[in-house]
């Protein structure tokens, strides 16, 4: 896991109505230094969006997100994502990810998510929402009692450009997510270069934030 996610510490959390779109977003996401895509099972589009990415830009790391189900994580696994996410624990979803052989982050939002999630072998998890729950001192807080064990996290929902380096200067942060980076305007509008910009924006400041 520890692999998969190391040179990515942004992950655009993308809801597509046309799959049509995936692939001129990825392109966008690609050209703005982003080589990673979660596309969210909360549209009919998601299954075909992945599937689209995967066939046409393989070098983009694009996994699924608020996979809630079997299904969900059938039709993931089958449209070739390389990861998967979602908002909950659940330990059903976590085995069949598991004997799919596909990574899968659950979602926590007190010690009793991170204690069960650590029992079920999962040390990498979601913060979410992460901005409702209190933000960084909240997750410090949190996740104190569980540090020794390995367990990392990507905060998740109310996260944007200007408290995302609060959360990446933590160590046990891996990564940030958020859909900021890719408005759903401008995915509707076609606005591709607001977004490479936007992208390109973010990756400075990270960079400046990592050299001070």
């Amino acid at each position: 896991m520890q692999a998969l996610f190391k040179k990515h510490p942004l992950i655009p959390v993308i809801v597509l109505e046309d799959a049509n779109q995936a692939v001129p977003l990825a392109r966008a996401l690609l050209d703005g230094g982003v080589g990673i895509i979660e596309i969210t099972f909360r549209t009919q589009a998601a299954a075909n969006a992945i599937r689209a990415i995967r066939e046409a830009i393989p070098e983009m790391l694009t996994g699924a997100g608020t996979v809630l189900t079997r299904d969900h994580a059938a039709d993931a696994i089958s449209a070739g994502a390389q990861f998967a996410l979602a908002p909950c624990v659940d330990p059903d979803i976590i085995d069949y990810c598991r004997s799919s052989e596909i990574p899968f982050i659950p979602g926590v939002a007190s010690p009793s998510d991170i204690n069960q999630a650590l029992k079920l072998g999962c040390k990498y998890q979601k913060f979410f929402p992460a901005g409702a729950l209190g933000g960084p001192s909240a997750l410090n807080a949190m996740a104190a009692p569980y540090l020794n064990q390995g367990v990392r996290f990507c905060p998740t929902g109310g996260v944007h450009l200007e408290s995302m380096n609060s959360y990446l200067k933590l160590p046990h942060v891996f990564a940030v997510g958020g859909t900021w980076l890719a408005k759903s305007e401008d995915i509707c509008s076609g606005d591709w270069s607001s977004i490479t910009e936007r992208c390109k924006v973010a990756l400075r400041r990270i960079g400046s934030a990592n050299d001070a």
